[in-house]
């Protein structure tokens, strides 16, 4: 039985038309919309299915399935199959098709996997976290910062195929710019394998950029004039966030490692040089998480410290009215007194005296607290 058949026996795709409906809809639409940020465009988890020979896009037509047989029975080329969240019925054509280890597929599917690389025989699976910065007008305790989702790479030695889940990380833009380098293209799928790993780590790149405006920008409040009023809950929302963006790159380190280091049968050895190049990329981000990680921590203490420092100045200027009030509330308590004969009662002056006495204390009192800055 021929693949084909095999795979319209196992999911009946063929017979119901669905992907032969979305070859004849290719062929309507040959531009699809790869950029689309849910589902694909062609009615189907299925965003493009296209191949390569010699780092050139052959103008292939028919149905998905008899795409992939043209292309292994010519040898020399490799097919790249990109899918939006498919469901298993959706995958299950796809994964008969390639002969896909069931492990990799359930990971594919049910997504919120950790970045790694696998193997399977033949099959390389390489898991990316993908991230976006989510653009806010203002920071508040709330906000979302980072936003991520995930791509899922199969590779072996005449295919790629990309599963992407989230509404951010098309791939599209990246296959346009890889069709403009037949040469790096002609390297084969592990070339594609190393331009996800290059487009996703400048993503992080770019997404530490944005997060460092933030920072900056917290940064200079809590050092104002008026910092002790920051919220300090928006430093805690940068901080989980910021974790939030560790996850996604933090535990992509050893994957990159092992590709660059680690041979493969599906990986050109020229190609591992390229991911050694985006591991430094990888540790640059890295570190700078961390730096960002200990800068929050030093502006937070920095915050309670205002903090602490604001309320010791209000104590202090709290305490020194209290001490200037008490002057003529004493000299007031006493003469409140209802004793027959007490001083100055009856004298002319003695209410111009004693309110003398009291305002030439209070005036002491407040310029020695003032000199002493606790006024």
């Amino acid at each position: 039985m021929t693949m084909a058949g095999n795979l319209r026996k196992v999911t009946g795709l063929g017979r119901t038309g669905g992907l032969r409906r979305v070859a004849r809809l290719t062929r309507r639409r040959p531009r699809v919309d790869l950029s689309h940020p849910a589902r694909s465009p062609l009615g189907s988890s299925v965003v493009n299915c296209v191949t390569y020979r010699d780092g050139v896009r052959t103008p292939e037509v028919g149905d998905p399935v008899q795409i992939v047989e043209r292309m292994r029975r010519g040898r020399g080329g490799f097919v790249w199959l990109g899918l939006h969240e498919p469901t298993d019925q959706e995958f299950a054509g796809v994964a008969e098709l390639f002969d896909l280890h069931p492990l990799a597929v359930e990971d594919a599917i049910e997504a919120h996997q950790r970045p790694k690389v696998e193997r399977y025989g033949e099959t390389l699976f390489a898991v990316f976290k993908t991230v976006c910065y989510v653009e806010h007008e203002q920071l508040t305790a709330t906000s979302e910062v980072v936003s991520t989702g995930e791509i899922m790479v199969f590779v072996g030695q005449d295919f790629v195929i990309t599963v992407r889940h989230g509404r951010h990380g098309s791939l599209g833009p990246l296959r346009e710019g890889l069709e403009t380098d037949p040469v790096q293209l002609a390297k084969g799928p592990s070339a594609v394998l190393h331009a996800i790993a290059d487009h996703v780590v400048d993503d992080f790149l770019g997404v530490i950029e944005a997060f460092q405006a933030d920072i900056d920008h917290v940064e200079t409040e809590v050092f104002a004039e008026h910092g002790a009023r920051v919220d300090p809950g928006r430093i805690y929302q940068l901080k989980r966030e910021l974790l939030e963006l560790r996850r996604a790159v933090v535990p992509l380190g050893r994957p990159l490692e092992e590709l660059a280091t680690r041979p493969a049968r599906v990986v050109e050895p020229e190609i591992q040089a390229y991911f050694r190049d985006v591991a430094d990329h990888l540790l640059r981000a890295t570190e700078q998480i961390a730096a960002f990680d200990e800068l929050l921590n030093s502006i937070l203490q920095a915050h309670l410290a205002r903090v602490t420092v604001a309320q010791n100045e209000d104590m202090r200027k709290i305490t020194a009215w209290a001490a200037i009030i008490a002057v003529p509330t004493m000299v007031c308590g006493v003469y409140g007194m209802n004793f027959d004969h007490m001083p100055e009662l009856r004298w002319r002056y003695g209410y111009a005296l004693v309110i003398g006495v009291i305002a030439v204390a209070c005036v002491a009192l407040h310029r020695g607290f003032r000199r002493n800055g606790w006024l």
